[in-house]
């Protein structure tokens, strides 16, 4: 049994009235290595990340404030659930949702060590409640589908893109910047669930970035574009580029010739997420 796992029995105590989180018995044959496996691996996700890395923090500028943001989302989902709005958005759901559910004490302590010297201490906060979550979900835990996925999951990909964070009148992602906005305003959010390594670095790029979807002739915009491109301003420089079937932005002069009245094919100003969810389709159908 995982430390700290003594008293479980059926329910935590941190559920709400609507049991949105219910435990479920191990599958037979699941030892204690198979749930203690989980918050390691959370534990050494952490411990490879290279928390001073400027120059990636600047290089995946995008995707990383887009993370935060899903991060912030998901967060405002429990914390609305749990009664824990006074507590977001950098806190440990865990403690709301199980707190009789501890990390094991030789996690806790390499965790600790791994942490030394970062800050602010809301990022160690976050740390330390993405091991315990991973504690939880070991447990059998069962996540409800009314509530946002794992909470912590884009937290510790924007860290891995380029460490961590520091929070003044703004989020300081060192490449971006983001309003925090309130539990209620995240919590309207569109969420942004495409988190695959290949459509984040496809939405890492220098400049201000407008994306145009190919909308089919005949065809309604919602049964999805042919194809999409997009205008990067740099430096005062502009640059059009299509994403090819190979899986990368190459130049293309579709959008000038659309604007000369060259090209009847239709381009419709998009969302980075709407990109986003084609780019990942297309990864999806070379796999």
């Amino acid at each position: 049994m995982l430390k700290g796992m003594d008293g479980l029995h059926g329910r935590f105590s941190g559920s709400p009235p609507t049991d949105v989180f219910l435990m479920e018995p191990k599958a037979k044959g699941a030892g204690p290595e198979v749930a203690d496996d989980l918050p390691l691996r959370v534990l050494e996700r952490l411990r490879a990340i290279d928390w001073s890395d400027d120059s990636a923090a600047y290089e995946h500028a995008n995707s990383r404030a887009l993370l935060m943001r899903e991060y912030l989302r998901r967060a405002a989902g429990w914390a609305r659930a749990y009664r824990a709005e006074e507590s977001w958005p950098f806190f440990d759901i865990t403690e709301h949702v199980a707190p009789e559910v501890r990390t094991p004490s030789d996690v806790a302590a390499e965790l600790e060590a791994v942490l030394t010297g970062l800050a602010p201490s809301s990022l160690r906060k976050t740390c330390r409640g993405a091991v315990r979550w991973a504690v939880l979900r070991g447990a059998g835990g069962e996540l409800s589908g009314d509530l946002p996925d794992d909470p912590y999951e884009p937290l510790l990909l924007m860290y891995e893109r380029g460490g961590g964070y520091f929070v003044e009148e703004f989020i300081d992602l060192n490449g971006a910047m983001l309003r925090m906005g309130t539990v209620e305003s995240n919590l309207s959010a569109r969420p942004f669930r495409t988190l695959g390594p290949a459509t984040l670095d496809a939405l890492d790029a220098e400049g201000e970035i407008t994306y145009f979807a190919k909308i089919r002739e005949g065809r309604p915009r919602a049964s999805g574009p042919r194809g999409i491109v997009r205008r990067r301003v740099d430096d005062g420089r502009t640059y059009d580029e299509a994403f090819t079937r190979d899986l990368r932005w190459e130049p293309t002069d579709c959008l000038r010739l659309h604007e000369l009245g060259h090209n009847e094919t239709d381009h419709a100003g998009i969302t980075e997420i709407e990109a986003a969810a084609f780019i990942e389709l297309a990864v999806a159908r070379t796999a």
